[in-house]
Parts: C-alpha cells; structure tokens; sequence
C-alpha cells in the first residue's frame, strides 16, 4: 500500500539564485524590524537585531579567510548566537554544521575530520572539549568561543582562540547573499546515531523553505502570532525546524533555553514566556507528566497544541497528557535525511499510537524486502519522498545508494496502515526481532509496558535464551514510589501477555536507573543489546 500526495506549488517557486538567509532573515529586516525573534533567559533579540547580527557574524566569518563551501562546525547552547552563526555562515556562502552538543571530545574529533571543517563557533562551556582534540584535527585552522546562553568567561581566553562575539560586534552589519542556487549545498547534519556510526548528511538552499511551507504551513499552521518553545536541542533536525526556520518563516517567535531542561524549567518558562506551541520528545513528555500533580502551579493554557517526534508517542502517554492538560500531542515521524516531519497527526484529530498521515507535499509507500508494495494492512519497509530530502551522505557513496531509491529515501523503519489509513510504526528495521518465527516489535512490547502504573520508560531488544533463540528482553525504569522485585518482574510479564500476543511478552525484566539515549532522547537499543552481551 502506498500513498502519496501532490507537491506544493508554493514551496517549489523559487529564484534561479537564491540563498536561504533571503527568506528566513533578510524578508523580516525591513518589514517586522521591532518584532521578536528569539526569547532568552529573559531578554529579547528582535528581527531587525538578528539580522544584523546574522550580516555581522557573515563577514565575521569571510574576514577570517573562510572559503565558499567551506565547513564550519557549530557546537552552540540554544541561544542567540546558533541561529546568527547559522544563517551567518549560510549567507556567507559557508556550510554550517550544527553539532551535538553532548557529544564527547572523540566523536566531536570526528565530524571535525569527516568535514574537513576549517573553523568551529563553540560554546564556552563547551570550549574545554573542542581544545582537547584540536591539535588533532588537521585542517582545523580557527576556534571561536560565544558566550551567548553561558556564564562569562573567566580571565583571558587560551592562546589561538578567537572571541566570536568581539568579531561579530567588530563586523559590517550588511552583507549581500553569496551567489548560490536553490540546489547549493546549504548546511550539514549527522545522523543522532541510534544504529552506530554517525553520517553527514548533506541540506540544499532549498531543504528548510519546502519544509516550513509543507508541516510547518499545513500541519500546524504557523503564523506571526504563534511562539514556538522547543525542548529537543537546535543542532538537532526536529529543533532546528521547531526552534529556527518554522518560526523565522512566517516571523513568529521562539523561546529558547540554553540550560539542561528540567521538568520543572520546562513548566516554568510555558508559565512565564507564553508559547503556543510546544515541542519535545516522548521521553520528555513522560518526564513531564511524571512531575506532581499536587499543588502544581504552572499555567499552561498559552498552548494550542503540542508536537512530538524522535521515536514513536505510546498511546498512554498521549492520553495521560491530554487528560492532565486538555492538549492533543501531534506524534510524527521525520528523519536527519527528511530534515523534518512527513508523517503527522493533524491538529483536532490526533490520535494516540499512530503516527498519522503523509504531510501535504511529501510521499510514503510501504514495501517488503523486493520493494514491492505490502497487502493492506501488512507490515513492510516505510519508504519515503519530498523535497526537503538531502542530497546525500558525505564520503559515503555505498550507503547514499542504499538510502536513496530513485525518489525515494529508505527510512529504515516499519510501518503498517491500519484500517482508517494512519501509519503506525512497527519499530526500525534493524530492531525488529524474530520470535517463533513471528515478527515482534519492541515499539509494540514497550507502549504495554508503558501502561502499566509503575513502569515510567522502558527499552525492549532481543537476548538469547539457553537455545540460543531471540526472544524480547525489557529494561525498565520504574516511577517514583515503586520497588523493583522478582514479584513485581512476574507482574509486568504477565500485564504484557494479558494485552498482546503472548509470544511477544519480555521473557526477562531487568530493572534499571536510566536507559542510553541520544541527545534528542531516542532510546539506543543496540546499546541495550550490546549491556546484555556483558552483563552475560
């Protein structure tokens, strides 16, 4: 079964030269210059400041003798300083790439060399990693430090490092566009690494408008009016287009949070900035709604709705948070190569569980494993077609080939349809498990463990029994207030047999503290299947 959807025409009208900078920060220069763009830690920074600021960090950077094309590496806190380096390098010519900011000195060593980068913006907090692994990054040639969202810098800065702010506010406040086409190369973007090693995949000058003007316009209908607030990090797909160009499209705001959010940071500035929208993860929701009910003093009627994306939302907690709050969770599934959203649920008829429909503008087919299209009904391989696709992986021309089919980009996930059409996911591809010859899916396993009173996250993986047969395996955190025990082990075994096909219940529950995620909150389940190997 497939469906598919006719593209916009809107997204597709553009000049033979263009540069995504034109639309998302030189369109409000003019037209909104005392309007709010970004709210943060209490101060505001209008349009008419971002813009300037972006022109400034654009000659900031071509000052330093950075090269059309060339890469730079941004390892920036949510705050001011990502989107004016951002779209500062983009209008420059220069190919930013927004990076995990959690990530540990290696692997940051490594999108430095796998990029060939020639520059990083960085954090000052952050400054310490970078420094570690930077004479080891060959064509490193500048390191520049923001103090945008971070304490103030303590004594001088350390030998060849550049303040970025100092060059930006010592920078020209106009900059004309570099000569680029809508199919220039315009930012970079590693996959989170749920299944291993990280790849760049490579955004066009084109990519954001067509995705701000698919979901961002005909899912949850953006307009000036709305304050976007998202939880998952701006070097992240999912927040770059919640927190940077769905909101700079139309000329909205957004709110954004330099610190490690907290459940109660997260309610704290819903209560105090007023966002109408709120975006996140499904393991932040549950984080949400695990916070007290008693005497809970945050005001959260500013919001029309909430998104999620990342991984699958478990229908307990769509349904817990739209019984808590009265808010419908628009689940959706998009991709690091998609760049955002293409399966939604719809504002007013959102359902829990399902992952929705094909978003205007984008095409979905579900195949089996000759490509051919699945029986109604049947599981298969979810395949997927829009605009906003990348153009392919960096220095990996084998896996481009696997992932791209003609128009199509393979997700890596499974899907079914069900009977009114939504796409329901199944699980990834390579986390499917094989049980008594049945498929089983650890998504599956993990939304009827979620709906058990005492079960707050869980990750299901398959482990061999003394066969040496696969059978699910679950990791549990439990909420506050329940004990872990072989009683309460048994009881969970049997809520899932109780609910689904009992051959698809965890044989093994094994209580734990935390599960390994990646910086967006997406459970790493072959790092789950890799602590079951040593653990036996």
């Amino acid at each position: 079964m497939s469906a598919t959807m006719s593209l916009d025409v809107r997204v597709l009208d553009l000049p033979e030269r263009y540069n995504a900078a034109e639309t998302f920060i030189d369109a409000h220069r003019w037209s909104r210059p005392d309007s709010v763009a970004i709210r943060c830690q209490g101060s505001s920074v209008t349009y008419g400041q971002l813009a300037a600021s972006v022109d400034r960090a654009g000659n900031a950077l071509r000052s330093l003798g950075i090269g059309m094309e060339e890469r730079v590496v941004l390892l920036v806190l949510d705050s001011p300083a990502f989107p004016a380096a951002f779209f500062g390098a983009i209008k420059a010519g220069i190919v930013p790439i927004p990076t995990n900011t959690a990530l540990p000195p290696r692997d940051i060593l490594y999108i430095l060399s796998d990029s060939r980068a020639t520059a990083v913006v960085v954090s000052s907090t952050l400054l310490p990693k970078v420094q570690e692994v930077r004479a080891h990054a060959p064509h490193l040639r500048h390191v520049l430090v923001t103090t945008s969202g971070c304490p103030p810098l303590e004594g001088p800065l350390p030998k060849d490092v550049l303040s970025f702010d100092d060059a930006v506010a010592a920078a020209d406040d106009e900059l004309d566009p570099a000569d680029t086409t809508p199919d220039d190369a315009c930012f970079w973007l590693y996959s989170s690494g749920t299944t291993g090693f990280p790849k760049g995949a490579v955004h066009l000058q084109h990519d954001m408008v067509y995705s701000a003007d698919t979901f961002g316009r005909s899912v949850i209908g953006i307009a000036e009016s709305d304050r976007c607030f998202t939880v998952s990090p701006l070097f992240h797909a999912y927040g770059l287009g919640n927190g940077v160009f769905f909101p700079f499209r139309v000329g909205a705001s957004t709110v954004y949070k330099p610190e490690r959010p907290t459940p109660e940071l997260v309610y704290s500035l819903v209560t105090k900035e007023r966002p109408t929208i709120l975006f996140t993860a499904p393991t932040f929701y549950a984080a949400l709604l695990a916070y007290p009910e008693k005497d809970f003093a945050f005001d959260m009627s500013s919001l029309r709705f909430s998104v999620s994306a990342g991984e699958a939302l478990p229908k307990p907690l769509f349904d817990a948070w739209k019984k808590r709050f009265g808010l419908e969770i628009l689940d959706g599934i998009g991709s690091t190569e998609m760049l955002h959203i293409f399966i939604s649920n719809f504002p007013g008829r959102a359902r829990g569980g399902v992952s929705g429909s094909v978003v205007p503008g984008y095409g979905a087919r579900i195949v089996d494993e000759e490509g051919r299209p699945v029986p109604a009904g049947g599981t298969g391989d979810l395949h997927v077609s829009g605009d906003s696709a990348f153009a392919y992986y960096w220095n990996k021309h084998d896996k481009t080939k696997r992932t791209i089919q003609g128009e199509w980009v393979v997700t890596g996930d499974r899907y079914h349809q069900d009977a009114e059409g939504a796409f329901v996911y199944e699980g990834r591809s390579d986390d499917m498990l094989k049980c008594s010859g049945l498929w089983v899916s650890p998504a599956e396993v993990e939304a009827v463990l979620m709906e058990h009173p005492s079960v707050l996250e869980c990750g299901v993986v398959g482990a061999k029994d003394q066969d040496e047969l696969t059978k699910p395996k679950a990791f549990v955190i439990l909420k506050q207030g329940a004990e872990a025990s072989d009683a309460l082990g048994e009881e969970l075994k049997a809520f899932v047999k109780g609910k689904i096909a009992p051959f698809k219940y965890p044989r093994w529950i094994e209580f734990t503290s935390e599960l390994p995620k990646t910086a967006t909150g997406k459970i790493q389940r072959y790092k789950l299947r890799d602590l079951d190997l040593v653990q036996r």
